[in-house]
């Protein structure tokens, strides 16, 4: 379970995270700083998608309405970018997976 922190935006989860996964490289980047993914995928769920431009946060808000994949992107307290990507929903309308990675790991 996710604890979701309460930072002046909605806390209700916008979508299913399906199966959270991590690379490696993700995983040490959140070690290093001392921070847990939660932290992060609570942002994500919730619609707070971080450092995207304008255009990916448009295309993030269509996606919640058509299924399609929902990116997100963060920084550790070290400076260290982490991506959090929701896939796309299958045709059942079911999203399956949200993988925490670093950019250098897509």
């Amino acid at each position: 379970m996710i604890s979701i922190p309460t930072n002046g935006q909605s806390t209700k989860p916008k979508f299913p995270l399906g199966q959270v996964v991590a690379t490696q490289g993700a995983i040490e980047a959140l070690q290093k700083s001392g921070q847990l993914p939660g932290e992060f995928l609570a942002r994500h769920v919730t619609g707070d998608f971080g450092e995207v431009c304008d255009d990916d946060k448009a295309l993030n808000e269509e996606a919640l309405k058509d299924g399609s994949r929902i990116m997100s992107v963060y920084r550790t307290s070290k400076g260290t970018k982490i991506w959090i990507i929701t896939d796309a929903a299958d045709d059942t309308g079911r999203r399956e997976v949200t993988t925490c990675l670093l950019p250098e790991d897509y």
